[in-house]
């Protein structure tokens, strides 16, 4: 598994011989795993989804999270609509994980269902209140909503745990600039400018919004973004 995650193309034919050779459910669970590393991501989702099924009603836990992992690799994939539908499996079974509820959420948001993906985040921040990261995700999803004021909302109530949050920021920014209010998404917008490096989205986005600018409705990403599935090795 360390070697699935380190080094993907080495791992997959290492777990594949293995897995040839009986090593049951561990061997086809390194070979998913090395597959999303390998950016073979619709193939991993098949074979986590594999897995799960296989496991029958044992190991609710085990097969909550190879549910989750099928979800990512489907969103790495480009395939929000099969996430959700993976992550939906995994929430049956494990429904007091906020990151189950933030990964679903984002599904949602990619698909542009913004009320089901804000609800997805209300349930990740009542297992998780006040995570800036899940505030300043719901802030972007209210806005692309259409509603400046909730977005404002939570903006403002990261901003309180952490004051130089640039995400944070850059979405109350938005906001106020949605509300008419010019010169406090001015204020946001510099403060901005002045914690990120030049050239960046968030420079980019704060630039555009100095010029009266909204950003195009969009999914919210991820302030953590893994690049394997971390979940049968502990997530956050």
């Amino acid at each position: 598994m360390n070697l699935a995650r380190a080094e993907p193309l080495k791992a997959l034919p290492v777990a594949e011989k293995w897995h040839a050779q009986g090593g049951g459910m561990a061997a086809r669970h390194c070979v998913a795993t090395a597959m999303f590393g390998a950016g073979r991501y619709t193939q991993a989702a098949a074979q986590f989804e594999a897995i799960a099924r296989d496991l029958g009603k044992e190991r609710p836990g085990l097969r909550a999270e190879l549910w989750a992992q099928a979800g990512q690799a489907f969103m790495e994939a480009g395939l929000p609509e099969k996430a959700a539908e993976a992550q939906s499996r995994a929430l049956e079974l494990n429904a007091k994980d906020a990151d189950l509820w933030l990964d679903r959420g984002l599904s949602f948001a990619a698909q542009k269902a913004w009320p089901r993906a804000i609800s997805d985040f209300d349930r990740a921040l009542g297992l998780r209140r006040d995570d800036v990261e899940i505030l300043v995700l719901r802030a972007a999803a209210w806005r692309n909503a259409g509603n400046p004021a909730k977005a404002y909302e939570d903006a403002s109530r990261a901003l309180k745990v952490a004051p130089d949050h640039s995400e944070a920021l850059l979405e109350r920014g938005f906001a106020s600039l949605a509300r008419g209010d010019r010169a406090s998404a001015n204020l946001d917008f510099s403060a901005v400018l002045r914690l990120v490096p030049p050239g960046s989205s968030a420079a980019h986005g704060a630039e555009a919004g100095l010029r009266g600018e909204q950003p195009p409705a969009a999914a919210p990403v991820s302030p953590s973004p893994q690049a394997v599935p971390p979940r049968s090795g502990g997530k956050k």
